[in-house]
């Protein structure tokens, strides 16, 4: 593997266990040296262990991203770190319980790592993947961006976050040579489920997709220049489809007068 042309350095986070770690794998194995970010300094030499064969250089960041000063410390190596050419913001937090029963620090907690520590470290990084004219950043989102009665509105409502700064993101660096993509995960074999409070072993098993699956299917939309990627979208022409209807909606959503089906008379 240490034959294949480097592609500079990835950062990734979250990248322990599950999602994260896949891609640690999948993106050494395409010419990328890591730095594997999370907050178990121990799951982390386990990672980089199994990855010594690809050949790739691999550092580890123990970093809890809740914390605002972690946050930082990884965002001062995006911003000052000129070998890294790509950002996988991975880490995240999830709620399956209902709202009104949730924990209001839980949900903050979640909102920060959701939000704003992936908004802090893709701006971190963007300076620099502009002036390098070639970058890659990965956003992932999840599929109930798109279906908020699922799960509780908090976690729906930064994963429709994560989708509406990647869409923004993209007309920024259009033509720049920097990548964007958000990953739109349906349910994933992952300990994400048991930190949320629902095993995967209590969902159907036909709804849920193994990690290793969903990574290698997010990089064949990278490929194929996706800016959403759903992995479990048998049809583009879908995802197409409700784009179109968004966009439709757009000269109608702001207007000097209200709409005439509310009887307003003015």
């Amino acid at each position: 593997m240490s034959a294949i042309t480097s592609k500079g350095t990835v950062l990734i986070t979250g990248a322990s266990t599950g999602i994260g770690a896949v891609y640690a794998d999948r993106l050494a194995k395409r010419g990328y040296d890591l730095i594997l970010v999370a907050r178990s300094a121990d799951k982390l030499s386990e990672v980089a262990n199994r990855l010594e064969a690809t050949g790739r250089s691999i550092e580890s960041i123990a970093a809890d991203l809740t914390k605002k000063e972690d946050v930082q410390r990884v965002a001062e190596r995006l911003s000052t770190d000129p070998t890294i050419t790509a950002l996988v913001n991975n880490a995240g937090l999830g709620s399956a319980g209902k709202l009104l029963d949730s924990n209001i620090d839980d949900l903050e907690s979640m909102i920060y790592l959701n939000v704003t520590a992936l908004t802090r470290l893709a701006l971190a990084a963007l300076p620099g993947f502009l002036a390098r004219k070639s970058a890659l950043l990965i956003n992932i989102a999840s599929v109930v961006a798109l279906a908020p009665e699922l799960l509780n509105g908090t976690y729906s409502g930064t994963k429709a976050y994560v989708v509406n700064f990647t869409q923004a993101l993209k007309n920024e660096v259009e033509g720049t040579g920097v990548t964007v993509q958000a990953v739109l995960p349906g349910a994933t074999a992952t300990p994400f489920w048991a930190k949320a409070g629902r095993p995967v072993e209590q969902l159907p098993s036909e709804i849920v997709m193994t990690a290793e699956d969903m990574v290698d299917a997010s990089l064949a939309g990278l490929d194929q220049h996706e800016l959403i990627t759903i992995p479990a979208l048998p049809d583009i022409a879908d995802w197409e489809k409700f784009e179109a209807a968004r966009r439709a909606l757009g000269p109608n959503l702001s207007r000097q007068k209200p709409a005439a089906r509310f009887g307003i008379q003015g």
